[in-house]
């Protein structure tokens, strides 16, 4: 019960700081009260990373799903915005929900967490390529955001059971490639309004698969540098952590006198003493 006495409300913390900060405070020097712009992507992924989050803290699948549903409901009640717009409140919903189920199961193996993370962390790490168009340093900043996205995976995976989880990494990392070249081909879809479906889903498609290329192209050594991060953050973790408590003894509310059951009471008795054979003699030839 204590414990849920100080995660719930973290949880709400982070669901919203995970999320939806980023968009919520840029929209406020404009006038605007919404938590969040009607854009879809923004809703699910803000309500993915949000509920992973709010999941990791609460820890309990029963408990972190109802209260991330509450917190989403409620402030998208409480910043104003209307419930008539009921597909995006549904949306934001069934992300969050999702979250927190990823997130809850991220409390026991946190390998789940970082794979559902993987698909925000990839779409945040493009984002300046959208708003800084040709900076002289975007590359650098690019690859220093795609880096720092991969660093923090893999040290989100190996979060709960150290360095046993390491083998998740290889899977792990093949998938944060894969989530770039999803949110290449869900930016493209975006971009097409207008065309025709399977004109839209063959450049999706094409979008999807050459991505790969340029990505590991440009980005490589800072993807590098990320794994060579991720290791002495996950040593340091680990040395910081207290070492684990001894396994409970079965019998410590037990006396130290032994109990020895009826068919064990010939243990005091007095061993008999033995008699030995006389040598058997040899007949004379």
């Amino acid at each position: 019960m204590m414990r849920y006495l100080w995660s719930i409300p973290a949880a709400v913390v982070a669901w919203f700081v995970g999320g939806f900060s980023a968009t919520y405070l840029k929209g406020l020097p404009e006038g605007t009260t919404y938590f969040v712009p009607p854009r879809i992507d923004l809703l699910v992924l803000g309500g993915l990373a949000g509920g992973v989050l709010a999941g990791l803290l609460i820890g309990r699948i029963r408990i972190a799903v109802p209260v991330v549903l509450v917190v989403a409901a409620g402030l998208w009640w409480a910043t104003g915005t209307s419930f008539g717009e009921l597909k995006l409140l549904i949306t934001l919903l069934v992300a969050t929900a999702l979250g927190g189920f990823f997130g809850a199961l991220g409390a026991r193996s946190s390998v789940v967490a970082a794979f559902a993370l993987a698909l925000p962390i990839a779409w945040t790490a493009m984002r300046p390529a959208e708003q800084l168009g040709d900076w002289r340093w975007l590359w650098q900043l690019n690859g220093a955001l795609v880096g720092a996205g991969l660093a923090l995976l893999l040290y989100i995976a190996c979060w709960k059971r150290g360095w046993r989880s390491v083998g998740a990494w290889i899977p792990l990392t093949g998938f944060y490639l894969v989530c770039f070249a999803l949110v290449e081909a869900v930016r493209l879809v975006a971009a097409s309004t207008g065309k025709p479906m399977d004109a839209v889903g063959n450049e999706s498609t094409d979008a999807f698969f050459q991505s790969f290329e340029p990505l590991l192209r440009e980005y490589w050594p800072w993807m590098v540098v990320g794994v060579l991060l991720a290791i002495p953050m996950v040593t340091l973790k680990l040395r910081a952590l207290p070492p684990a408590p001894p396994p409970p003894d079965p019998y410590a509310d037990r006396s130290n006198d032994a109990v020895l059951s009826e068919d064990l009471d010939w243990i005091d008795q007095v061993e008999p003493r033995r008699r030995l054979l006389p040598k058997r003699q040899q007949p004379a030839s």
